[in-house]
């Protein structure tokens, strides 16, 4: 994706290249990144208590609703998000890695599954698009925004849950928990790791919804933008121009 006079020049950072993994975290990326997502260590566990604060914030407008409302998640993994909300209407996933998901007690509540949002009918429409710490993985990020955007109903929100990937405290906050342990365990830089799983920090991810939305609602899990450790987004009101010229 090339910047052109129409669209502002950090698009032109797009698509990004994940950086390759050194042969010894390759040999073992599937298994942590598995044991990671499932909380099975004791840092990782312990992220997944703080990360709570992200699932609720995205399910903020379906708890202790009656109201039926279509729901697509994109990077659902384990399904955790599930744990969340309330059965309130059909709920399709987007989530390539099938070992995360396979199992899962809240499967039976999944209506369709597909590996990637291009596979979702062009014609198909949701009350609600989630996120919850995916679109920091995205390498093609504004490709996949715009295509949520236009598989949003009317009045449909897309719901944005991400860590504030770039800022200091959030750093500090996985260097001192994950990064040691993973230290420790293998020997390893899980900075290298975090480098080749976060392609995007959370500014960029920012601009990129401010680009294809024309209404964006942010709340932070800290003192400010700069001093978080996550960040939530509502996004309504896609610029359906902009987002059809992106995908």
């Amino acid at each position: 994706m090339t910047a052109t006079s129409a669209s502002p020049a950090f698009l032109s950072s797009f698509p990004k290249t994940r950086p390759v993994l050194s042969p010894a975290l390759a040999a073992i990326y599937r298994e942590h990144y598995r044991m990671n997502r499932l909380g099975d260590s004791p840092a990782s566990a312990i992220s997944r208590a703080l990360e709570s604060w992200l699932h609720k914030q995205v399910a903020r407008d379906v708890v202790a609703m009656s109201t039926r409302k279509q729901t697509l998640e994109l990077g659902a993994g384990t399904l955790n998000q599930l744990d969340f909300e309330p059965d309130v209407g059909p709920y399709d996933i987007v989530e390539p890695f099938a070992e995360l998901f396979t199992g899962s007690r809240s499967l039976p509540r999944i209506r369709r599954i597909y590996s990637q949002i291009a596979d979702i009918p062009r014609d198909a429409r949701y009350d609600r698009i989630t996120a919850v710490a995916t679109l920091e993985h995205l390498c093609d990020l504004p490709r996949v925004v715009a295509q949520a955007a236009l598989h949003l109903a009317p009045e449909g929100t897309f719901r944005v849950a991400i860590p504030s990937e770039g800022t200091l405290v959030w750093t500090l906050g996985w260097r001192l928990t994950t990064g040691l342990e993973f230290w420790f365990r293998h020997r390893l830089d899980y900075g290298e790791l975090m480098r080749h799983e976060h392609v995007n920090n959370a500014r960029e991810i920012e601009q990129v919804l401010e680009f294809c939305f024309e209404q964006v609602e942010r709340r932070v899990f800290g003192l400010s933008r700069a001093l978080s450790l996550y960040q939530s987004f509502v996004c309504s009101r896609p610029n359906l121009s902009r987002c059809a010229a992106l995908v």
